[in-house]
């Protein structure tokens, strides 16, 4: 039985606490800017001393109007001023991974991967070193992109064992123009987390798995064999418990 990491917002962990202690749960801590502007070491420290029963954690770091490959140098320094903070908590909290947007638009960048590419590398490679030396992932996720083309060279020119993707079904489920097949082939061998959620292809709905249509036997036979950490993106605790039954139907494909 797998037991996957499910995803909360900080600020929401002490709405649920009850139900994470009942059910033990491995947990992805999303922290937004404002939850990095306000919290403490203190608040951190008494965090990790509630979740005694030494769950597997990652985190997710800041998101929002952030652009890690952006062209304009006093973006990408904001972006880094929200980011750095999250290794810090990590210092902390040791996690097994951070995930980070990727940040790519096509339509921003004019189609100009290069471009985005050579400033998200000034980017990535500090915080690749910094995590290296914590021993903890990074796992950069797709978000806007329709394709896998930007993600294979951002991973073919970091070449870091713990830099990787976090592919998230839900975004590719509503955003892709090719097959998930053509995703597999590209990202497989780079894929280190899994955001597991589901749509109709209408918007983010983010609802449990197989409630939509995206199509899970496919992507985990793609991933059998893979070691990845599974996330569950689910907005209420029904939702998470649904997610986590229907997943663990797929645990012959599971290392």
């Amino acid at each position: 039985m797998i037991n996957p990491h499910i995803h909360v917002p900080y600020e929401k962990i002490w709405d649920y606490i009850t139900f994470i202690l009942k059910h033990k749960l491995n947990l992805e801590i999303y922290f937004n800017s404002n939850t990095i502007d306000s919290v403490t070491a203190d608040d951190i420290y008494k965090l990790k001393d509630t979740l005694d029963y030494a769950p597997s954690l990652s985190l997710h770091a800041p998101f929002m109007d952030l652009s890690p490959g952006a062209i304009d140098s006093k973006v990408r320094e904001a972006t880094l001023e929200r980011f750095n903070p999250v290794l810090d908590i990590a210092e902390i909290l040791y996690p097994e991974s951070i995930v980070f947007h990727s940040g790519y638009e096509k339509w921003k960048y004019a189609l100009k991967i290069d471009t985005w590419l050579e400033k998200s590398l000034e980017t990535w490679e500090p915080i690749c070193e910094k995590a290296k030396s914590l021993g903890i992932m990074i796992a950069i996720e797709n978000i806007f992109e329709d394709n896998p083309i930007n993600l294979k060279m951002l991973m073919e020119n970091i070449s870091s064992k713990n830099f990787g993707i976090c592919f998230d079904t839900g975004h590719c489920n509503l955003f892709s123009n090719v097959p998930l097949k053509e995703w597999m082939d590209s990202l497989k061998s780079y894929i280190i987390e899994l955001h597991l959620h589901d749509n109709d292809k209408s918007s983010d709905q983010h609802l449990p798995i197989g409630d939509g249509s995206f199509d899970f036997d496919l992507l985990f036979s793609e991933l059998k064999g893979n070691k990845c950490i599974y996330t569950i993106e689910a907005h209420t605790p029904e939702m998470v418990l649904k997610s986590i039954e229907r997943l663990n139907k797929y645990h012959k494909y599971f290392a």
